[in-house]
């Protein structure tokens, strides 16, 4: 078990960005927000830079779930798996704790580890950015919506330790967050 939550902290620090950026001969963490994730590298690089990195740090996400079952540990071994891989990306040892945002790696693990939750987080996302036009407003709250699901409905209980992968995503969010309900709420009033 503890074999596979390491490997699943070791896969998370395949940081694709870094990957694509070496590629282009561009340092990721020397541009713009310094983040290794597909936003700042969409930003820097392009589009397909963008795509190449969300569903490279997509499928590891994915990639971890899938070993989980196939290796038949419980779910919520699995999920602590899923936490270990999102943490990787967040805070990679090789680049002292400097990685991703863990977006794209957190919708890998959730999409395949419960995919009716999964679902609703999406159609919560859709009906909250009509109403904010705010992406990150809207998976700012999505992401609280699911995680407290998480809490609440029994059925759920398994998934304990992605909601703290939520906390945590939050968190290096904050400043996106904060910047996002300015831009969207207080510059509206002035």
């Amino acid at each position: 078990m503890l074999l596979y939550w390491l490997l699943s902290y070791i896969v998370g620090n395949f940081l694709s960005a870094w990957w694509i950026g070496k590629w282009k001969k561009v340092d990721l963490s020397k541009q713009r927000s310094g983040n290794l994730g597909a936003r700042n590298a969409g930003a820097v690089l392009g589009k397909s830079a963008f795509f190449l990195t969300f569903l490279g740090d997509f499928l590891k996400g994915v990639l971890i779930i899938y070993i989980g079952f196939y290796l038949q540990y419980p779910l919520e071994y699995i999920a602590a798996g899923g936490l270990a891989v999102i943490l990787g990306h967040l805070f990679p040892f090789w680049l002292k704790g400097r990685g991703g945002k863990g977006i794209a790696t957190f919708i890998g693990v959730s999409m395949i580890i419960q995919p009716q939750l999964f679902g609703m987080l999406v159609l919560c996302f859709l009906a909250l950015i009509m109403l904010f036009r705010s992406a990150t407003l809207s998976m700012t709250v999505a992401f609280s919506a699911y995680a407290i699901l998480i809490w609440i409905i029994p059925a759920f209980y398994f998934l304990w330790p992605v909601s703290i992968a939520i906390i945590i995503i939050l968190i290096r969010h904050r400043f996106d967050i904060v910047e996002s309900w300015e831009e969207r709420w207080w510059n509206k009033k002035a």
